[in-house]
């Protein structure tokens, strides 16, 4: 025989069943919140390498591509650094966290973010020699300017444009103006008969009654005319052209018609200088030198006799 529930029991019964739901609701709202949020890393092979990932997402570049690099710099420090023990120590994490995807299409983690990220791995280590910051110094110019990793997102997407503002009616369009009216495709008179400005300033038009007009049907003028030569009288005929030194124009002939020369020229001979030697002058020159020379020679002839 089955005993009958009491009415608490069935209450209380339905508040387990209650609970219960929600809190399995709870822990499932919980775990798709987990899933949703997680980050995958992404490791960059090299310093110079790309990466796909989404926004959000750690970048690493792998410590094994900056050991020559590290090698590099602390050799050039100067500073007696034992570069193959640094270069060694910059590889014990494996890789090296240097900034996340951005959210944006396209990014880049800089040198500078890489070199701080290599410093950060060299604390400590016993191959950087006399001076170890100058030999991070040195390592990470030297990274810094050999590195960059760019960065892409692949769930970026682009915010959308923005509306574009309507434009403002101009004043008096459609409150009683002279604006054009919807449908009627007629744009108003933009100034007013005989208006040349705004305002009620207006100007007289234009008059071109004195401008001198040819008539059709007139004949061209005769070249003198047209073109009056040498002298300002109207009518005269224009000067033909010739060539200087054609036949008939010898020396001490007539030029014939209006081609002439500009002028008469003769050469004249040049002034003398006031330091300009004569010619009796030259010849005394010449006459001493002979003189002399015939005096050397009896010298000589006599002396060998």
């Amino acid at each position: 025989m089955r005993s009958k529930r009491s009415p608490r029991a069935h209450r209380t019964r339905n508040v387990l069943i209650a609970t219960a739901i929600a809190a399995a609701a709870t822990g499932g709202g919980i775990v798709v919140a987990g899933t949703a949020t997680a980050t995958t890393t992404h490791q960059a092979e090299s310093c110079t390498s790309t990466v796909n990932g989404n926004i959000g997402d750690p970048v690493t570049v792998r410590a094994e591509s900056l050991r020559d690099l590290v090698k590099r710099g602390a050799q050039e420090a100067g500073t007696l650094a034992l570069a193959d023990i640094a270069a060694h120590d910059v590889t014990r994490d494996g890789a090296l966290a240097v900034g996340q995807v951005p959210n944006a299409q396209n990014g880049l983690v800089s040198g500078n973010s890489i070199a701080d990220a290599a410093a950060g791995a060299l604390k400590g280590s016993l191959g950087l020699g006399l001076n170890s910051s100058k030999t991070i110094s040195s390592i990470k110019n030297k990274i810094a300017g050999s590195c960059g990793i760019s960065v892409v997102a692949s769930d970026y997407e682009a915010p959308e444009s923005e509306q574009p503002i309507p434009q403002q009616p101009a004043p008096g369009g459609n409150n009683g103006g002279t604006g054009p009216q919807p449908g009627t495709g007629n744009l108003p008179d933009p100034l007013p008969s005989g208006s040349t400005g705004s305002g009620d300033t207006t100007v007289p038009q234009r008059s071109y009654d004195n401008i001198p007009v040819v008539p059709p049907g007139i004949p061209a003028p005769p070249p003198g005319n047209r073109y009056p030569g040498a002298a300002p009288v109207p009518g005269m005929q224009a000067p033909e052209v010739g060539v200087l030194g054609a036949p008939g124009q010898q020396q001490g002939q007539p030029v014939s018609g209006d081609v002439r020369n500009a002028g008469n020229a003769d050469s004249l001979a040049a002034p003398e200088a006031p330091g300009t030697v004569q010619m009796p002058m030259l010849l005394a020159v010449i006459a001493l030198a002979g003189v002399s020379a015939a005096l050397v020679r009896t010298w000589v002839v006599r002396k060998a006799t």
